[in-house]
């Protein structure tokens, strides 16, 4: 698939250029992103240049991850990074960080809703997960916010830098977003 640019009220979300690769290093210095996301740690200049010019159109190539720079509206430098891998048959999960100065703004939740109304909508997704590791409070707020059901704990369900850790999960229905499901969904009775 070629990249594609999804607009939200405040937000654009589009390919990331290579022309970030100065924006994505500083915001990868953030040690709060470095604790809680997978990105590498120490992060060089080197690990934002293989995520923009390897990572990123690897995985659109592939149809196997979609990875969005998250920008305002007006445009100018990501502000967070958003993306959609698909680890499962009709199941996508999307991961994110948001740039130190731009959290609290609720930017990360719109661009949550933006994709997944696209996963819903274009890619013919019936589950968007997420998994963050037990404690990562923000991201959890994050989804909530955006609707996501948590469903639970994984025990050793994230590797992060090398060691397995705990991680919450948490998904989100198309029929959580008012949107038609691509297969009929018959829930289990309590």
């Amino acid at each position: 698939m070629e990249p594609v640019t999804l607009t939200t009220d405040r937000l654009l979300l589009d390919a990331f250029v290579p022309e970030d690769a100065e924006a994505v290093h500083a915001s990868c210095q953030d040690p709060d992103i470095q604790r809680w996301t997978t990105v590498p740690s120490p992060y060089a200049r080197s690990d934002a240049e293989y995520f923009l010019n390897g990572m990123v159109p690897d995985g659109w190539r592939s149809d196997s991850e979609y990875n969005f720079a998250v920008r305002l509206r007006d445009g100018g430098r990501p502000v967070a990074a958003a993306g959609l891998h698909h680890p499962n048959a009709g199941t996508w999960e999307i991961g994110f960080w948001t740039d130190k100065e731009h959290r609290g703004r609720g930017y990360m939740t719109e661009a949550v809703l933006g994709l997944a109304r696209w996963a819903f909508t274009s890619l013919g997704c019936t589950r968007l997960e997420w998994r963050a590791e037990v404690g990562n409070a923000p991201s959890r707020g994050v989804v909530e916010k955006a609707g996501f059901t948590m469903e639970g704990v994984l025990r050793a369900g994230i590797a992060n830098k090398g060691t397995l850790r705990d991680c919450w999960v948490g998904a989100l229905l198309p029929s959580d977003l008012g949107l038609p499901s691509p297969l009929p969904y018959l829930p289990a009775r309590p």
